[in-house]
């Protein structure tokens, strides 16, 4: 991981996981049944994942042209603005962000979440400057594309000016590292030890080489004379 890192002149992170925790406070939960319950003729899985929800949907032509997915797009988006001023950081997220633009990596935010609450949630952490023009997310007008489709990625390398062979991402689920396989970028999985093995064993079985338990393993990385 060590020449993983040093060779990237680009890093892009995911965000819900490898930036912050969205719905420490509104649990992920809440919302996919609240939107289980909003839309019932979606044929929603249960599931107490939310992009689950959106993975179904816009992937459905019939919810595609009925308007059902563009809706619930929407509901989904006003959950994750109610819960970006009260996500809680990830241990040493924001102190890697500022290392690695720091060290003169461009950094760009790619994610199923809507770009607004990125946009809320790094500026009330005073990060958003550094990611100026560089958070690809879901909007209102936007194509309905989510990750392991790569269109995310893609539009992050775009607005970087970098060529998917010097970029690296950081995510923490099986449809981040699909998406970056098909982008052609490098991969670092993010399995935190309070959660379950499951978040590792599914990377590790979706193929990522590189699996790091703690963001201070990449900032040691970036910077190995940190003190952590």
């Amino acid at each position: 991981m060590q020449q993983l890192i040093e060779s990237a002149k680009c890093v892009l992170l995911d965000f819900d996981g490898p930036v912050c925790h969205l719905f420490s406070r509104l649990p992920a939960s809440d919302i996919a049944a609240r939107l289980r319950d909003a839309f019932p003729g979606a044929s929603l899985p249960e599931s107490a994942d939310p992009q689950e929800y959106l993975h179904r949907v816009f992937h459905s032509p019939p919810l595609l042209e009925d308007g059902t997915a563009r809706a619930l797009e929407a509901a989904l988006t006003r959950e994750e603005l109610a819960a970006a001023p009260l996500a809680l950081p990830t241990a040493y997220a924001d102190r890697l962000i500022r290392t690695l633009h720091a060290t003169g990596r461009a950094l760009a935010v790619a994610t199923n979440n809507s770009q607004a609450a990125v946009e809320c949630y790094l500026g009330s952490r005073g990060l958003r400057e550094l990611f100026d023009g560089r958070i690809h997310g879901r909007t209102p007008e936007g194509v309905l594309r989510v990750k392991p489709d790569p269109y995310c990625l893609e539009r992050a390398l775009e607005s970087t000016g970098t060529s998917a062979g010097d970029a690296v991402m950081i995510g923490d689920a099986p449809r981040d590292l699909e998406a970056a396989r098909a982008a052609g970028v490098r991969f670092i999985g993010y399995a935190p030890e309070r959660r379950s093995k499951d978040k590792y064993a599914e990377l590790r079985d979706a193929g990522a080489e590189h699996i790091v338990r703690s963001l201070s393993e990449v900032l040691l990385a970036v910077d190995p004379d940190a003190h952590l």
